[in-house]
């Protein structure tokens, strides 16, 4: 395919990551720019040779630059969904790093102005394109894993780490709490329907006084549509000790795998009885462009340091099998594969979660606007 799209960047701390990716993806053509500060947008302009008029310190002014076709949100969270309401309605595709929104308002919102607009959204979720989970995916399309009898996922970090900015203290635990849900809701194909969630513990006040969340841990199960399988999730972001731990585990009848309990000591195959065997998922380059393979590699992170990637091990390799899917999605006229609908879906599991475990573990459905038809 010979189409080529011009993409626009905000967000220019962990955003940056992506800058090298689209330059080198045959269906991208310009890539613009945008922080808010001029220095720092001077700096990677010059690092990444991005012509002067694709450099933007306004959102508004990228927003309406008629040569871009998509915007790439890389921003704090609460302001993930005026802005991706902005760039949708002005006629713009819209990727988006997690989460959607925090309300079911936002979310609702976005699924309408894509639908309305004619444009496509794409929460850009990183736990579904990890070398870790495309393992498993492969292990369930072969049918080696058998039935699928439960998933599991949890996301365990510490947010008090310097480097994080000050709007993450006291975040509800589940109002961040895609990576830890996504892999169950794709690895069965379904749409979550109901959730239970119990909080344990408790943040210092300091933290609990911020959005008037008290729970130093979150705990979720989970129904799906048609499907007699339940999941488990938890998380948690505060006051409580852990190594960073974004897992996976899933458990069927013929196999079983569960994520590496310490960073690169291997995920663990159980292959029936008591045989078990430590296991490393390879990089997989299947389906992505030749141009953007090397990006799987944790080498090719441009700031190591960068707090998302002291905790988060590199994210998996994730970021190219991202960028081609949301590119792939815009030239081939298709609903991207974590589209406006499934985002919902996960993005709303997590603020259900949060309700619930406020109402002491009261079952909550999901709004029907999140559910495939």
């Amino acid at each position: 395919m010979n189409e080529k799209i011009n993409i626009g960047i905000v967000g220019l701390g962990f955003g940056k990551e992506f800058i090298q990716i689209y330059q080198n993806h045959p269906n991208v053509g310009k890539v613009a720019i945008c922080t808010r500060t001029p220095e720092t947008l001077a700096r990677i302009g010059n690092e990444f040779h991005i012509e002067e008029a694709l450099r933007f310190t306004s959102i508004d002014a990228m927003i309406a630059c008629d040569e871009l076709d998509a915007i790439h949100i890389v921003t704090p969270i609460h302001d993930h969904a005026p802005q991706t309401l902005k760039a949708l309605n002005a006629g713009k595709h819209v990727a988006c790093t997690v989460p959607m929104a925090t309300t079911i308002e936002e979310c609702q919102a976005i699924v309408e102005a894509s639908r309305n607009n004619k444009t496509f959204y794409m929460m850009m979720e990183t736990a579904i394109y990890t070398r870790e989970y495309l393992y498993v995916q492969e292990l369930v399309k072969s049918g080696k894993l058998g039935r699928i009898q439960f998933v599991r996922g949890s996301h365990m970090q510490n947010m008090g780490l310097e480097g994080w900015p000050q709007y993450w203290l006291g975040l509800p635990p589940f109002h961040y709490g895609t990576h830890a849900i996504a892999p169950l809701s794709y690895i069965l194909d379904k749409d979550i329907d109901t959730v239970v969630c119990h909080g344990s513990g408790r943040v210092q006040e300091s933290l609990a006084g911020r959005y008037g969340s008290p729970f130093a841990v979150e705990t979720c199960t989970m129904t799906f549509t048609d499907s007699d399988v339940r999941a488990e999730t938890t998380r948690s972001l505060y006051d409580t000790v852990r190594q960073y731990r974004e897992s996976f585990d899933i458990y069927g009848d013929k196999l079983a795998c569960e994520w590496a309990q310490i960073e690169d000591e291997g995920s663990c195959l159980f292959e029936g009885g008591e045989l078990a065997r430590r296991i490393q998922a390879p990089d997989v380059l299947a389906g992505l462009p030749e141009s953007i393979q090397c990006f799987t590699k944790r080498e090719q992170i441009i700031d190591a340091n960068h707090v998302s990637f002291i905790q988060g091990a590199g994210h998996g390799g994730s970021h190219p099998h991202l960028v081609h899917e949301f590119v792939s999605a815009i030239t081939e006229g298709r609903e991207p594969a974590v589209g406006a609908v499934r985002a919902a879906n996960i993005t709303c599991a997590g603020i259900c979660a949060h309700e619930s475990a406020m109402k002491d573990g009261q079952r909550i459905s999901l709004p029907d606007f999140t559910r495939r038809k």
